[in-house]
């Protein structure tokens, strides 16, 4: 998921060099978008991994 929100950042980033200003707002709110469901799962899966590891001690 995070190679997904840095692939579309990359291309918001190319598409502003070259003046396309639509496609590079659409792909960095892509990006942004992808990237907060990536903390966000993040942040899930490190509290599951410590309410496991705190049922197994």
């Amino acid at each position: 998921m995070l190679k997904l929100a840095i692939l579309f950042a990359i291309i918001s980033v190319i598409a502003g060099i070259f003046g396309f200003t639509g496609i590079s707002a659409g792909a960095a709110g892509i990006a942004k978008i992808l990237f907060f469901i990536a903390i966000a799962l993040f942040v899930i899966f490190i509290a599951l991994a410590f309410m496991a590891g705190s049922l197994i001690l």
